[in-house]
């Protein structure tokens, strides 16, 4: 958004003002009646908002796919996630585990549990504050190793990127635009999410490790 917004309000004389949240605050405030022309979220989540007349009927676009990825501390030495099996080993050697509170945070639980060591791993799983990224546990110390969406790393400072989960046990998140029900600038809306669909939307995208929708 950093990277396109500003060519967007350029071109189309509109003013944009963004707020980023984590998932679980999206669904908060959206439950709660807040009201955003525009809402950005995983796909099955604005599915819901469509189903909860949350967000209007048919106004679902599918921007991008995002794969999980994962960080380290930087000087530390460098943990090998390589293969299902080498993550396994580092999960449980590492003293610390941090994971996002939106999609790949909610598929972390999923994982660990898939890999046969939830109970060894519990006591050591720290979540990021909604809305925060890894980085800032990575880079305080506070975590080890940690979880988030491949697009929330690679560009980060202060923590070294390992790359994404192995094939295997990667989980693709499909992230898609909806249009609120009480949207205040519905055509404007509709511009914004016409440039997210744009030639340049899909450079910026695979510049920030995910793939066009």
């Amino acid at each position: 958004m950093g990277d396109l917004v500003p060519a967007f309000e350029k071109k189309s004389g509109h003013k944009v003002a963004i707020e980023f949240a984590g998932t679980a605050t999206i669904k908060k405030r959206l439950t709660a009646g807040d009201t955003y022309d525009l809402v950005i979220v995983g796909a099955p989540v604005v599915d819901a908002f469509i189903q909860q007349n949350k967000l209007a009927a048919g106004s679902r676009v599918d921007l991008m796919k995002s794969g999980v990825g994962v960080a380290g501390r930087v000087g530390a030495a460098k943990q090998d996630i390589g293969s299902s099996g080498a993550l396994k080993k580092t999960l449980l050697a590492a003293k610390s585990i941090g994971y996002s509170s939106g999609p790949s945070g909610d598929y972390v639980l999923t994982l660990v549990g898939k890999l046969g060591i939830a109970e060894q791993v519990k006591a050591k799983m720290k979540q990021v504050a909604p809305g925060a990224r890894i980085g800032t546990m990575l880079e305080s110390g506070e975590v080890e190793i940690g979880f988030q969406q491949i697009s929330e790393l690679i560009h980060e400072k202060g923590i070294v990127y390992l790359g994404p989960l192995p094939a295997d046990i990667q989980k693709i998140t499909l992230f898609a635009a909806g249009i609120h029900v009480g949207a205040k600038q519905p055509e404007a809306t509709k511009s914004l999410i016409e440039a997210l669909k744009s030639p340049d939307a899909a450079t910026a995208i695979k510049a920030h490790g995910m793939e066009p929708g």
